[in-house]
């Protein structure tokens, strides 16, 4: 078992990028600060100065959400999707644009929270329609923004109640 602050990055197929951490927190917050606006908004994408301006959702099969970061400098990044499944608070489905083509093709997320003694394994398994777009978004910043997005949710878990 992953032990909590410590992200793991793997690569199980060609297509997918699965990243796994724990957190010192009870699923049911987890899951709260991964969906509600004002809890994504304190730790999703917001460090070097960049902020999430833009955290719009609608939580359900079919619903979709918006989101639009704004740098230091200024300037926007855009992403949407459409969440496919949600079952509360174990797994959540979606679909991932962004505004910006980062890479070509498209991209399906699926997170899951396991709890166990309190603890969270968060696990998000990312699905690229091909080991070119995987392989390019490897080599980007990602896992840089993951763990620092992850190590600021750690942070803001320890100030929600259970």
């Amino acid at each position: 078992m992953t032990q909590p602050g410590a992200l793991q990055i793997t690569t199980p197929s060609d297509r997918e990028i699965v990243m796994t951490r724990v957190f010192d927190a009870p699923r049911r917050l987890v899951f709260d600060a991964y969906t509600k606006p004002e809890l994504l908004k304190r730790w999703l994408g917001v460090h070097n100065g960049w902020i999430l301006a833009v955290c719009e959702i609608d939580l359900r099969p079919g619903g979709t959400y918006r989101y639009v970061w704004q740098g230091p400098n200024r300037e926007d990044m855009g992403m949407r999707g459409v969440f496919q499944e949600v079952v509360v608070p174990e797994r959540i489905v979606t679909t991932e644009e962004f505004d910006q083509k980062w890479y070509e093709g498209k991209c399906q997320g699926t997170v899951t929270l396991t709890e166990r003694d309190g603890r969270t394994t968060l696990t998000m398994r990312l699905l690229y329609d091909s080991r070119a777009i995987r392989d390019s978004v490897l080599k980007s910043p990602m896992e840089q923004g993951i763990k620092a997005g992850f190590d600021t949710l750690a942070q803001v878990l320890t100030t929600m109640k259970a």
